[in-house]
């Protein structure tokens, strides 16, 4: 590490006040303080001293990420081998090596592409590089689908950036996370390459195999959703062997992800349970009422809450992208309201609506929007609360 700082130190007099590069300071000291912990401070105002910084924190996310990220890889080689019949004749790296190949382009091309519209607007806004798109250009393309094509990626990534973050003032001002604008807008402008059978494994090689006979990319939810018969067992929906966005997957490594973060004290424990409260609530209500229902409907609202939750991605959703710090509630209490809802929501959009099987993206960006009014009125009640507090002393 000596020598980067060496070269840091060595180019810095370019970039400074005066220097021939002056303007590109921004994109010197964004690549300083990734590299190093920053030597400034806060000067002004109510602030906390702490050993990590904003950047460090946002590693750490990315850490507690890597799990999915690398099952997801091989995951996406396992179900691309599978609907060609030749899982079987497969090793475990010839299967991690073919999803690697298609997943690390995606993530090249989101950081790439999220992090130069950064640059350009921290040169014309003049301001330090904003750290929020550490997090948001791994979750992008861990909640695409594996057949996207790179173009729909980056312009959904400067969708997400410019009118997701940049327009709201940058990083801690957004009200919507970033990464789920991405997804949102690529599913309702390139919707044949957000949804249906066939973009969760691909099926395209360079030898012409074909795949075998029977083969269906359905996810499990769109199996549900439709009434058809559904071809995966709890124990592979939990660990993961299912179609779906490259990083949702599985359960397990999600959870795995889940305990860094709660260790680590930066992931909400409170928005987590709450979502799963949330998530139970719904699913015993559709379980009540699920012989009411048509045939169609009815396997759908009788599944158990924990089945419910180890599909699709609620349970990745609600792990990393409902406990943004940023775009969901911030006091205690609102974040036990805001975390059951986000839970209630996103199992009642999957079954009330067949045609969009996965409620957790709307969910969490519904509740988004609802966070700052939450935490209005739980501020406003404790107000309250005290007033009549202060009243009662008074009139004794």
């Amino acid at each position: 590490m000596k020598l980067f700082k060496n070269i840091l130190d060595g180019v810095k007099p370019h970039f400074v006040e005066g220097g021939k590069l002056e303007k590109y300071y921004p994109v010197y000291d964004g690549f300083a303080t990734f590299l190093f912990t920053p030597g400034h401070t806060t000067h002004g105002g109510s602030h906390v001293r702490d050993a990590i910084d904003l950047k460090r924190t946002m590693v750490t996310v990315i850490f507690a990420m890597v799990p999915a990220l690398l099952f997801g890889m091989w995951n996406a080689g396992n179900l691309h081998y599978g609907a060609l019949g030749l899982a079987d004749t497969m090793t475990f790296w010839d299967k991690f090596l073919w999803g690697a190949i298609k997943v690390l382009p995606m993530v090249v091309v989101s950081y790439g592409v999220g992090l130069g519209v950064e640059f350009i607007f921290c040169i014309i806004k003049k301001h330090q590089i904003q750290e929020g798109f550490l997090v948001s250009g791994m979750l992008i393309p861990l909640i695409m689908p594996i057949d996207i094509p790179l173009w729909m990626l980056a312009i959904s990534v400067i969708f997400a950036v410019v009118i997701g973050k940049e327009v709201f003032g940058g990083t801690g001002m957004n009200i919507l996370n970033p990464a789920l604008t991405a997804r949102a807008f690529a599913f309702f402008a390139y919707p044949t390459y957000m949804s249906g059978d066939k973009v969760w494994i691909n099926t395209s090689t360079a030898e012409g195999q074909t795949v075998v006979d029977g083969f269906s990319g359905a996810t499990v939810l769109g199996q549900y959703a439709t009434g058809g018969e559904v071809t995966y067992t709890t124990s592979e929906m939990f660990l993961g062997f299912i179609p779906g966005s490259i990083g949702e997957t599985s359960t397990l490594a999600v959870l795995i992800g889940a305990a860094i973060l709660l260790y680590t004290g930066i992931g909400s424990w409170r928005i987590m349970l709450s979502g799963v409260i949330g998530a139970t609530a719904m699913s015993l209500i559709f379980n009540t009422f699920a012989s009411y229902a048509s045939a169609d409907q009815e396997a759908f609202m009788s599944l158990l809450p924990h089945e419910q939750m180890i599909m699709g991605g609620f349970a990745f959703g609600l792990v990393f992208m409902a406990t943004d710090p940023v775009s969901a509630a911030q006091t205690n209490r609102g974040k036990w309201i805001y975390g059951f809802l986000v839970g209630f929501f996103a199992i009642a959009i999957r079954v009330f609506n067949p045609a969009y099987p996965e409620g957790i993206m709307l969910a969490i960006l519904f509740m988004n929007v609802m966070a700052p009014l939450i935490d209005h009125y739980v501020i406003q009640a404790n107000i309250n609360k005290r007033k009549k507090r202060l009243a009662t002393v008074k009139a004794a």
